[in-house]
């Protein structure tokens, strides 16, 4: 049988965007000041699932929710499921934008919205490429199971609960990364380094404040000071626009007598590729380490500074390079402190290959910083990931992305984690193309209409001949 996946797609591309539209819509960033038991990482995450599963419903699948935070759309019957893991969760919008995160446009033959490419606009291909399938009634022996996150973006709590309660597909992709494919991916560790909020009798640091996300760059960073005199304040003001000029960020400063708010904007980018960004809270907190701070505020000022630009550990003494996975990258993604708190935190969010371990890192890092600060690993750890280039489902992926490309077809490792390594035989699959600009968790967020839509014509086919 000879199907034309490119026109199947073309004739459903107005119910496509609709659908996607309305996805985008939906200001989906997991807030746990408003999260409850009906509503586990808070409202928006839970909108778009439910919004996600009804079109499922409404073009005659079988759905399933698990409490609000995860579900899945299902079509077909055999002994194996195929699995496809989207997400429906983005990260915060900050700042930056030229148009409303969550009103999509259409500029140049690229829509803009927070998920675009991360990952409703990825997942919205896949679903019409299961939903074609359907409608051509094509034979299949396996199950093809499409599941749903919420919190992919932050602690994988949806899929610990909906695989608390659902089998594990016996093999799969994730539509949240790009082609040709990923087959490996390192490991994911946060190691915190929390210091004392003292300050000493002179100059004192109120408070800090910088990033959204242990995985984003942070683009924004302000500090409140107290100077112990006016001439003092005014100094460090000249000071801080000499420092902001030889840096490459913007940043401007309030003063009023002897309080002074500094403020950095930097890049943000993926906490994946840090290097690729441009971090406002480290940058900020080398400013600082230069003035005369005292105890806690000092030793945070100097953790900042030491990390700064250590993308890859250096500073740390935790660098290391595998020769099939690259090199570790580690990105400051929480930098926070306030005068009189115990939690004031700098989280180092670590993309660490095969060779090397999370005790590895914690006994560098807490070597680096110090005896006066606290340091911990994260709750979760996510080890190295690979599936061999001769697994059948790499194979197949890949022969139906030469096909329709005319590209050649290669394995790729990365640094990020797609929910392709929940399943052993896990891979993540599109929907970037080679060449294509990254503005995932960045402002101005966007993919391209005709990318959309041969990514959906990649899956059809992909799907089928995984399941059939």
């Amino acid at each position: 049988m000879t199907i034309d996946w490119k026109s199947e797609v073309e004739a459903r591309k107005d119910d496509l965007l609709k659908d996607l539209f309305s996805l985008l819509e939906i200001n989906s960033e997991r807030d746990d000041t408003k999260a409850t038991d009906d509503a586990p990482v808070g409202p928006g995450p839970k909108e778009a699932l439910l919004k996600m599963l009804s079109l499922g419903e409404r073009d005659g699948f079988i759905t399933k929710n698990v409490e609000n935070i995860a579900g899945h759309i299902e079509y077909g019957a055999g002994s194996e499921t195929l699995g496809i893991f989207g997400h429906m969760d983005v990260v915060p919008a900050g700042s930056g934008w030229v148009s409303d995160p969550y009103k999509p446009e259409i500029r140049d033959g690229k829509i803009y919205a927070r998920g675009t490419s991360d990952d409703k606009g990825p997942s919205v291909a896949a679903y019409y490429a299961l939903k074609i399938i359907k409608e051509l009634n094509l034979p299949l022996s396996k199950r093809i199971r499409f599941v749903i996150g919420s919190d992919e973006e932050s602690g994988w709590k949806d899929m610990d609960r909906y695989f608390a309660v659902e089998e594990k597909p016996d093999f799969g992709f994730s539509p949240d990364a790009e082609f040709p494919i990923i087959n490996g991916e390192k490991g994911n560790i946060t190691i915190k380094v929390t210091a004392k909020g003292t300050n000493g009798d002179g100059l004192k640091l109120n408070s800090f404040a910088s990033g959204l996300r242990e995985n984003m760059v942070p683009e924004s960073a302000t500090a409140n000071l107290t100077a112990e005199s006016i001439e003092e304040a005014a100094k460090i003001e000249v000071d801080f626009l000499n420092f902001v000029e030889g840096h490459p960020v913007t940043g401007k400063v309030e003063r009023s007598d002897q309080q002074l708010t500094l403020k950095v904007i930097g890049k943000s980018a993926h906490g994946a590729s840090p290097q690729t960004g441009i971090n406002a809270g480290t940058t900020l907190a080398k400013f600082l380490n230069k003035l005369s701070l005292e105890q806690g505020a000092k030793d945070f000022a100097f953790v900042g500074s030491l990390i700064h630009t250590d993308f890859y550990g250096k500073n740390l003494g935790v660098a290391y390079k595998d020769e099939k996975m690259g090199e570790l990258t580690m990105n400051a993604g929480l930098l926070h402190f306030t005068d009189g708190e115990d939690d004031n935190l700098i989280t180092l969010n670590f993309r660490y290959p095969q060779g090397t371990n999370p005790d590895i890192l914690l006994a560098g890092v807490t070597n680096a910083v110090g005896k006066d600060l606290q340091v911990e690993k994260g709750a979760r750890d996510s080890q190295p990931h690979y599936v061999p280039m001769d697994d059948p489902l790499v194979k197949t992926l890949l022969d139906v992305y030469q096909e329709h490309t005319g590209l050649p077809g290669f394995e790729q490792i990365i640094g990020g984690g797609t929910f392709g390594r929940l399943l052993e035989r896990g891979v993540a699959f599109g929907a970037q193309f080679p060449g294509y600009t990254d503005t995932m968790h960045q402002a101005n967020e966007f993919m391209a209409v005709d990318d959309i839509l041969r990514a959906t014509v990649i899956y059809a086919d992909a799907i089928y001949r995984l399941a059939k």
